[in-house]
């Protein structure tokens, strides 16, 4: 005999199915508003950046010659004048970072303040090709550049020890490769310089979020070091060496000439083709998924344990005879959704972990209470806000979990499924369906 077709059953489970799509809404505009408030955190840490030092990126010193030559245009004499650049032959440089969190309004920002020493030589070789092809060198305008993205996070900077000289540092309008700059004048007289011209200097410098070094050498040794546990290493080259512990970071680079897309002469008339930044390497002072990053992974759930919970529901009309009005099931799930806006509202002051625990508890706490008052059973409230609590838990742990996430999501939703076809495997749907008054 064919089994009657019960619409009752069917109705209900497609209705509540709808109103589960129907909390999208709340769900939609909950993680509008994550997007807006980390929008605010951004915008406030470019104030934070604006005042104190934006992410800096730092090279080694680099001359820059002017350079006349004699041509012709048109058929007459003319005269044109580039600037020559030439790299060191070898940079060592260290820096020591001490970040600090600062604060606007409610948001925080990750700044520091980066002590330098530089170290490093010049071949006569290399200085020997400026100019060249008829062209003459100004030697007495030369001057040697050290960029500087921000030179507004400039604390000190000390004389530019080179040879016999120590000149000191001032600002500089032409940078380079595109960065700004600042400048040391160095005249010279090249015809002299048959050994190495070693180089030395100290620079501080304050910055925000991220610390970069450019190979600004035929060889370029880099080591930086801070007290900040959770550091990220990025940019062209990974550290050779590195080491992180409580205490804080260290890391070592060494980067060839070969490794860089960056020549060792170049002049302003190549400047377009050149492009420092693009091998700049260094350590981000990144903090752990920040409470927004932490928001909007909990909202990707939402549906789903919205859903859950209906279901849950559902099962107790189906298995314990009892039932519950669409109104109650959408006041049940606008008290999901509201945990959510609770959970980013309150981890913008007392930190992620403190306001998920009281979201999550609040959340179990009323949707328990109001299951065993429409349910008139103490023990289905309890029950409901228990499996609510514990669905809570599993969450915090996908949240917190980067690596472990989506193994931990799929088997919870596989241990979810297997749990349901269990509580129903006895359940007779269309003797359920028939049982519906009219």
């Amino acid at each position: 005999m064919i089994p009657r077709f019960t619409p009752g059953v069917t109705a209900k489970v497609l209705g509540v199915a709808l109103l589960a799509l129907l909390m999208l809404i709340p769900l939609a505009q909950v993680n509008d508003l994550i997007g807006e408030r980390a929008g605010r955190a951004q915008e406030a840490a470019r104030q934070i950046a604006v005042r104190w030092g934006a992410p800096q990126v730092v090279g080694g010193p680099v001359l820059a010659v002017p350079v006349r030559c004699e041509v012709e245009r048109d058929g007459k004499p003319a005269t044109i004048e580039r600037t020559d650049f030439v790299l060191p032959d070898r940079l060592a440089l260290g820096a020591t970072l001490a970040p600090e969190l600062r604060s606007y309004g409610i948001y925080e920002s990750v700044v520091y303040t980066a002590t330098i020493k530089a170290e490093g030589r010049f071949m006569p070789g290399d200085v020997a090709r400026v100019g060249g092809d008829g062209c003459s060198a100004q030697w007495r305008r030369a001057e040697l550049r050290v960029p500087v993205a921000d030179v507004h996070g400039i604390r000190r900077a000390s004389p530019l020890r080179i040879g016999a000289d120590a000149p000191e540092f001032g600002p500089d309008g032409a940078g380079v490769g595109g960065l700004t700059a600042i400048s040391a004048p160095f005249a010279f007289d090249p015809t002299l310089a048959t050994q190495p011209l070693p180089f030395a200097f100290e620079l501080t410098v304050a910055g925000s979020e991220r610390f970069a070094v450019l190979p600004l050498a035929r060889q370029t040794e880099t080591h930086v070091d801070g007290a900040w546990g959770d550091p990220g290493f990025d940019g062209a080259f990974v550290p050779a060496e590195r080491r992180i512990d409580a205490n804080g970071f260290r890391a070592d680079w060494q980067v060839l000439d070969l490794n860089r897309p960056v020549p060792q002469h170049w002049s302003s008339l190549e400047a377009a083709s050149v492009d420092l930044v693009s091998s700049s390497y260094g350590v981000n002072l990144v903090r752990p998924a920040n409470a927004y990053q932490q928001n909007v992974r909990a909202g990707k759930y939402g549906l789903v344990f919205i859903a859950l919970t209906f279901v849950a529901f559902f099962l107790f009309e189906v298995l314990r005879g009892l039932r519950v009005h669409p109104v109650q099931y959408l006041l049940v799930g606008a008290a999901l959704c509201t945990f959510y806006l609770v959970l980013l509202a309150l981890s913008e002051h007392v930190g992620f972990g403190i306001a998920y625990a009281t979201a999550a508890g609040a959340t179990a706490f009323i949707v328990g209470g109001y299951a065993a008052a429409i349910l008139a059973q103490r023990r289905a409230g309890i029950a409901l806000g228990g499996m609510l609590a514990l669905v809570y838990a599993l969450l915090y742990g996908l949240v917190r979990s980067e690596d472990y996430a989506l193994l931990m999501g799929s088997l919870a939703m596989l241990a979810t499924v297997v749990a349901l076809m269990a509580l129903t495997r006895r359940v007779d749907w269309y003797a359920t369906g028939a049982k519906e008054p009219a």
